[in-house]
């Protein structure tokens, strides 16, 4: 008989000594097969402890851009080349240095869904599940310059007390999330909770009961005793919480908030990755060096 596709994947990431890392937005049979699943901060914390030789990043470009400065000695495979980041697009690492000139001494924080060109060009990195506590770490800074994210930005301002400025960013796929979408969403299914993440707009954010990364909202619907959600943020999200939480009930507002990129990745493509050690992603040295002190930064703050 004919060895399954989760048979053949796992025999050569034995053969590899391959780790398959995958974001919480990835499709169902992704994380299934993943031997680690979480946020971007989580990702970023296995990619840095792992000793394999080989990464699998189940996830988009930017993902994997971060794996590969942070394991410098290991080969980091996106199963899909064109898994890109279209709120990381919306900036360069040029946009940034003519941000500095425009605000000298001001302090660089990148959300992490940002090339590694934006990242050397920043102070210090952050997700959604750090951002307040990178913000506060600088409370020194004449200046903020927050990117791209205008969102998580907002998010982070107003939980520290603190003026910053923002580059107009944002994810597609988040903002495709309304508040008349939680009104409805709570009219359909009374008395179920509305975790919101800080990448969803203002009038959505406030509408909801919490706003959390997806690690927090891992935390958040482990710990309560109510047995239904409704969860903003990307429908992935949903088959994670699903396989941790059997006896609960989760849903989405909207039937569009899907990000096709994270969507690209099958389990076809991480065989083929694994098979023919394809697509590896490389930073150029002088880039990683920048950006690494930024991630590295980031890191020390969230231990």
């Amino acid at each position: 008989m004919e060895a399954s596709l989760t048979e053949r994947i796992e025999n050569l990431k034995r053969e590899r000594n391959a780790v398959i890392l995958a974001h919480n937005y990835q499709v169902g049979e992704v994380q299934d097969i993943a031997d680690f699943t979480g946020d971007s901060l989580q990702l970023s914390q296995q990619a840095a402890d792992t000793d394999a030789d080989v990464i699998v990043f189940c996830g988009v470009h930017f993902m994997a851009e971060t794996a590969a400065i942070l394991s410098p000695g290991k080969t980091v495979l996106l199963p899909d080349k064109d898994a890109g980041c279209p709120m990381a697009d919306m900036i360069t690492g040029e946009d940034v240095r003519a941000l500095k000139k425009k605000h000298p001494g001001a302090a660089v924080i990148c959300y992490v869904n940002s090339t590694a060109e934006v990242k050397a060009e920043s102070d210090c990195c952050c997700t959604s599940s750090n951002a307040v506590t990178v913000v506060n770490s600088f409370r020194d800074a004449p200046e903020i310059l927050f990117v791209p994210d205008q969102y998580l930005g907002q998010y982070a301002a107003a939980q520290t007390g603190r003026d910053m400025i923002f580059w107009n960013g944002y994810c597609p796929t988040h903002v495709r999330i309304l508040a008349s979408d939680l009104e409805k969403a709570r009219q359909a299914h009374p008395g179920a909770p509305v975790l919101a993440h800080p990448e969803c707009t203002g009038p959505v954010r406030e509408s909801a009961d919490a706003v959390l990364s997806t690690g927090g909202m891992c935390t958040f619907v482990r710990e309560s005793d109510c047995k239904e959600f409704i969860i903003a943020t990307e429908q992935g999200m949903l088959h994670r919480l699903q396989t941790d939480n059997p006896g609960k009930i989760f849903h989405s507002p909207n039937e569009v908030c899907v990000c096709p990129n994270m969507k690209r990745i099958r389990l076809e493509k991480v065989l083929w990755a694994l098979e023919e050690m394809q697509f590896e992603v490389q930073v150029p040295v002088d880039i990683a060096e920048r950006a690494r002190m930024s991630i590295e930064r980031m890191l020390t703050l969230s231990v």
